[in-house]
């Protein structure tokens, strides 16, 4: 009986988390309700993962890498991407996945992404290329160099308590390295060669914060009902008024369009967002071949005039916006800003629509503002500024004592000389003691959603050992593939579990996978370490969709990508770890 009813939690649970009816703390809170309330846990039992190791590591690291971005240890190198490259964009992308994964090896990915999004947006910008080019790449490139050590994802260090509690011992620092990193050096091989002919090629539509001569501004035009427009190609129609004029999306009944994937007529009702001069914009609007789409808004398309501004905000993981209605939320509330639209994924919301909207982590917000509250927006952490790469404030004075810090960190984890939850907690108390990251920022830095999702997984997984349902599921998969092998077995799980993480979340996968895994080496006899680190690499491995790593979630609105486009590099780098995966792992940590 108690396996059923701790199956049936489990799968509401992971109905919840794929859709997301329910913010993923929330489900994790309901998931410890739902197990205490049932008996199936001890309120003790039920709460035991607020004092788990992984879970106090975890956000000492996410302090750490808040600490080493901050205080530019990170951003200066990641800048040089833009001298160096000179223009030369294989050079460019070469650069930008070198970087951006020795970096991601070392701290949490999700910030690195976070900071090179902006690069990213300059350099096209600025050398005129294709930043969809680059954004997937750059997220694959920090997932694949995070499986290289123990701290380079949360992933690896929650995988590495629970083989402790489970009676198997911590991994090392470098335990991951000896196949972490021929399988990431393979990967951004691949991505180096693949990407500039599988990814699509979507320009920035914004570019132009600074003030110069030829200065362009973004605006939404509407088709009206007796525009000359309907039945034309939208920048065929506009080329005829100005040679000049960009169309880079066509919005038809809240979904998105890129003229550059797809040809389309132009239809009355449709929004199109455009780029041109001042006298370009003024001179369509006089003839009456289109309107503003919100006519009362004072959008100010003066020659010179430095007020008003254009720009777009993603919104990162640690946004305290998450989760808040777009018109209530402190952005609304605080900064004299002009909300215009919103972008979500191939979603757009217009005025009207977004009065209830809750803020996601990678929505794309156009906004209006005047100069004057640019460099407020940069120093918000709650979003970046597209085109922008000092989005926040950098106190580089501080970069020689974060990397000595993180240093001392490394040495002193990798040695054995100290635990490694004792050097994160150390790490993170040095980095505010010494100003490297205030107090305030390190609470925001904290990402509790994510830790408190780690909680209630780890709640569901002791659920699942103490009622015997891992038991009961790794009996059923080996009865499937018992004639095979363990070895067979082995890479079975490691599919299984790569699978698992294209729609979850890789941390919970990691969770929910390490029960079973233990279960099934002990069910064969053999070495339950495999095993573990086989759920290491294949709850990393999430590459075929946009869902299930947050670096995937955060690129997808900036690149302006399909959902299709993740499958293009996710499917071959997927085969490529789950091939290595499983010749190599059996060899390296023997059955």
């Amino acid at each position: 009986m108690a396996v059923w009813l701790v199956t049936a939690i489990l799968i509401i649970t992971l109905i919840l988390l794929i859709t997301e009816k329910l913010p993923v703390d929330l489900t994790a809170i309901g998931v410890m309700v739902a197990l205490m309330t049932t008996g199936i846990l001890s309120p003790l039992e039920a709460v035991a993962g607020f004092a788990n190791p992984a879970v106090i590591t975890v956000g000492a690291m996410f302090l750490i890498s808040k600490s080493m971005i901050r205080t530019g240890a990170v951003g200066f190198i990641g800048e040089t991407v833009i001298h160096l490259s000179r223009g030369r964009p294989k050079l460019a992308m070469l650069l930008a996945l070198l970087i951006v994964a020795f970096a991601s090896g070392f701290i949490n990915n999700t910030p690195v992404v976070v900071l090179f999004i902006p690069i990213i947006m300059s350099l096209s910008c600025a050398y005129d290329l294709s930043p969809s080019k680059l954004l997937i790449p750059v997220s694959y490139a920090s997932i694949l160099a995070g499986t290289c050590t123990l701290i380079g994802t949360s992933t690896n260090i929650i995988v590495s308590d629970l083989s402790l509690m489970y009676g198997y011992g911590k991994l090392g620092i470098f335990e991951l390295t000896p196949l972490g990193v021929p399988i990431a050096l393979l990967g951004i091989g691949f991505i180096y060669f693949a990407s500039s002919r599988l990814m699509p090629g979507h320009a920035t539509p914004v570019c132009e914060v600074k003030d110069s001569e030829h200065r362009r501004y973004l605006a939404e035009f509407v088709v009206g009902p007796d525009s000359p427009m309907i039945g034309r190609d939208p920048q065929q129609a506009l080329a005829e008024k100005s040679p000049f004029f960009e169309v880079f999306e066509i919005i038809r009944k809240s979904h998105i369009i890129y003229p550059w994937r797809q040809r389309v007529k132009a239809e009355a009702g449709d929004t199109l967002l455009v780029k041109g001069s001042p006298n370009e914009i003024l001179g369509v609007l006089r003839e009456k071949f289109v309107d503003l789409h919100q006519p009362g808004q004072d959008l100010n398309f003066i020659p010179g005039d430095k007020e008003s501004v254009i720009l777009e905000l993603i919104i990162p993981p640690q946004s305290a916006l998450l989760g808040e209605r777009l018109l209530e939320s402190t952005l609304h509330g605080t900064h004299d800003i002009h909300i215009i639209a919103v972008k979500r994924r191939e979603v757009h919301y217009i005025e009207q629509k977004i009065r209830e909207l809750k803020i996601k982590i990678g929505d794309i917000l156009l906004v209006q503002c005047h100069e004057d509250e640019l460099e407020q927006l940069r120093r918000n952490p709650d979003f970046i500024v597209v085109e922008d790469v000092h989005h926040e404030i950098i106190h580089k004075k501080k970069a020689p004592m974060a990397g000595v810090i993180f240093a001392a960190l490394i040495i002193f984890a990798s040695t054995g000389l100290a635990d490694i939850m004792v050097c994160a907690l150390a790490g993170a108390f040095l980095m505010i003691l010494t100003g490297c990251l205030p107090l305030r920022d390190a609470y925001r830095a904290m990402q509790a959603n994510v830790l408190i999702l780690i909680v209630g997984t780890i709640a569901l997984g002791t659920a699942m050992e103490k009622t015997g349902t891992a038991k009961f599921y790794a009996q059923e998969f080996i009865s499937l593939l018992k004639t095979l092998g363990p070895v067979t077995i082995l890479a079975g799980l490691l599919v299984f579990t790569s699978l698992s993480t294209q729609l979850l979340s890789n941390n919970a996968t990691a969770v929910l996978m390490m029960p079973i895994a233990v279960s099934v080496a002990l069910e064969l006899g053999v070495n339950p370490k495999p095993f573990i680190i086989a759920v290491c690499f294949g709850a990393s491995a999430c590459f075929a969709t946009p869902v299930g790593y947050q670096t995937n979630l955060l690129v997808y609105g900036p690149g302006g990508y399909r959902f299709s486009d993740y499958l293009k590099l996710g499917i071959p780098l997927n085969l490529i770890v789950l091939i290595m995966g499983s010749i190599f792992i059996p060899l390296i940590w023997p059955l």
